[in-house]
């Protein structure tokens, strides 16, 4: 594996999130195509749109899904860097910094970690700044 920087620790999922995503479009578009073509039909009205709530359905599952993961990935991303924090400091993290600036932190070296996360919640630093200011990357190869 590559080492991880800035420019590249985004990860993407190419069966996630260009595959799945590209087919429940087209199946909405299809299912709504149907739904539209049969409301002069009783015969098929049914079908089709129970076809067309269950494709919704889908969406809703493969969105859920992912923010349901992200959101217990980011609990754990909080736990360790308090924790990490603390073994560094003997103090946990400042509470001024969100959850988003944690997040960001993470990835900061042991090195650097400290005085970032003192400087991110003085100067309220974007996730984005955050990691724009790590010079020695620490990589997170486990995230969801």
């Amino acid at each position: 594996m590559p080492v991880q920087t800035y420019a590249n620790h985004r990860r993407t999922v190419f069966l996630y999130h260009a595959v799945l995503m590209i087919v429940l479009l087209l199946t909405l578009i299809g299912s709504c195509v149907n739904l539209y073509k049969s409301f002069g039909d009783h015969q098929r009205l049914y079908s089709a749109a129970l076809i067309f709530v269950l494709v919704l359905c889908m969406i809703l599952l493969a969105i859920f899904a992912r923010s349901f993961a992200l959101k217990a990935q980011d609990r754990a991303i909080r736990s360790e860097e308090n924790l990490r924090h603390y073994v560094m400091t003997g103090k946990l993290l400042d509470s001024r910094l969100t959850i988003r600036q944690i997040i960001g932190l993470r990835f900061a070296s042991d090195a650097e970690f400290v005085a970032l996360a003192k400087r991110a919640a003085d100067e309220s630093l974007s996730e984005d700044d955050i990691k724009r200011a790590i010079t020695d990357w620490r990589p997170d190869t486990y995230r969801v």
